[in-house]
């Protein structure tokens, strides 16, 4: 009876202790070691430590240990990393171990000098869709945007952050992607380093727009229609279009009704002339791998990049690349990025829209070779930081024998089958016309 009256936070802590190892009589190889300081103190978190002065250690039970990479991806149409990953090894021989779920899945605390930096607990995941699990992540991949309406886990991103995972793309390139203002105002910035061509035309064409901290801010000085974009929305959300200056002024009081952030008397809001386009144009970039795209939408929506279209594959030109290539420098590096761009019926002009970083979405049609592109990113990565880098300063081994049961919660999602093939070099696909999704 007393037993049922523990709380939940008593019964952690018991869980916690009943995982610590017990004295033994007579030496064993474990005290042995401990007295010699090669294991590092017992702590609370002592079961999911992992040993790392493999030069140290005695001969026989020693493996390389597999490296944790935590997939934020949950997607409808997520890729299932840890078969992407099966049969892929790091240059140290070392191997991947995935465990792939959704931000809201995970709960994150971080001790950088500890001998266990990082603890990420798991209500689900890909694996244990209804078995809560803990694990130790040396590497993300985010395929998730970790901001939308009415959702942001900036916190769980900020705990990995603090105990300084890598990831791909950098969580500061995501952090700053989160505001759709810090976006556009990086795409002005390479806009005017580029500046124009010969022909007087800007190299890295931006639409012209302005930008307002709140409604009482809101005097639009540019044509009609208009197209006015509230805060950091995604999709197509947050996003009206104006026809004339009595919509923009009703607008403007909806505008007032929106909660803004710190004393912010609303959200923010930009505006731009709305521009008649034909198409709109996708140019991807996943590390040194190239697509452009022409999107045609069918739905008969203004909003052109949403609802169903028309997906042509489109010739790498210079002029693109060039795109691209300028967006990869923002925020430090991006390493998975897409420019979005719309042609204008008119003029034949074309302007850059936004770019979108390391939730990009993929053309259905190239998302299985496309998403081994990514697997290949994220290998290069792992080896850059734990061969060659800082991760690589000392190996990490796991004894034979030692924190088993850890393990047992530790190890990752089984993986399933294998995707195989040599990455083809960076270049133009053969034509194709498919059906794009509305991720897309």
């Amino acid at each position: 009876e007393r037993a049922s009256q523990i709380t939940f936070h008593h019964r952690v802590l018991l869980l916690l202790y009943l995982h610590l190892p017990r004295p033994r009589k007579g030496p064993t190889t474990t005290s042995k070691r401990a007295a010699r300081g090669v294991l590092p103190p017992r702590t609370m978190f002592g079961f999911l430590r992992r040993n790392s002065n493999s030069s140290n250690m005695d001969g026989g039970g020693e493996a390389p240990r597999p490296l944790q990479l935590l997939a934020i991806a949950a997607d409808k149409d997520a890729a299932d990393w840890a078969s992407l990953m099966e049969e892929v090894s790091l240059e140290d021989g070392r191997a991947i171990q995935v465990t792939q779920c959704a931000w809201d899945d995970i709960m994150v605390s971080a001790e950088p000098k500890s001998s266990v930096p990082i603890v990420v607990h798991l209500r689900k995941s890909k694996a244990h869709p209804k078995r809560p699990t803990t694990i130790k992540p040396d590497f993300c991949l985010v395929r998730n945007e970790v901001s939308v309406p009415g959702k942001d886990f900036r916190n769980q991103m900020f705990g990995l952050m603090f105990a300084g995972v890598e990831s791909v793309n950098s969580f500061s390139s995501i952090y700053s992607f989160c505001e759709k203002a810090v976006i556009q105002a990086e795409l002005f910035k390479i806009a005017r380093k580029c500046g124009l061509d010969e022909k007087g035309d800007e190299v890295f064409p931006m639409m012209d727009q302005q930008y307002f901290a709140s409604y009482a801010e809101m005097m639009y000085s540019q044509s009609f229609p208009a197209v006015v974009k509230i805060g950091s929305a995604h999709a197509g959300y947050g996003k009206m279009r104006i026809t004339d200056h009595h919509q923009m002024e009703d607008f403007r009081t909806c505008l007032a009704m929106t909660k803004g952030s710190g004393d912010s008397s609303s959200a923010y809001c930009c505006a731009e002339p709305f521009i008649e386009g034909d198409y709109d144009l996708r140019i991807q970039k996943i590390g040194s791998h190239y697509r452009v795209f022409k999107r045609t939408s069918v739905s008969g929506a203004w909003k052109t990049n949403t609802g169903s279209a028309h997906l042509e594959h489109l010739e790498l030109t210079p002029k693109y690349k060039r795109w691209a290539d300028e967006a990869a420098e923002m925020f430090g590096g991006l390493d998975i990025l897409t420019v979005d761009a719309i042609h204008e019926s008119s003029t034949g002009r074309e302007y850059i829209l936004e770019v979108n970083g390391t939730s990009s979405g993929l053309a259905p049609d190239v998302a299985a070779e496309d998403n081994l592109h990514i697997r290949d990113l994220v290998v290069e990565k792992m080896n850059a930081h734990f061969c060659h880098g800082p991760g690589a300063a000392v190996p990490q081994v796991l004894v034979e024998g030692e924190g088993q049961a850890a393990e047992e919660q530790v190890s990752g999602p089984a993986p399933g089958a294998a995707e195989e093939g040599a990455m083809p070099a960076a270049s133009a696909p053969p034509p194709a016309t498919v059906s794009s999704a509305e991720s897309f």
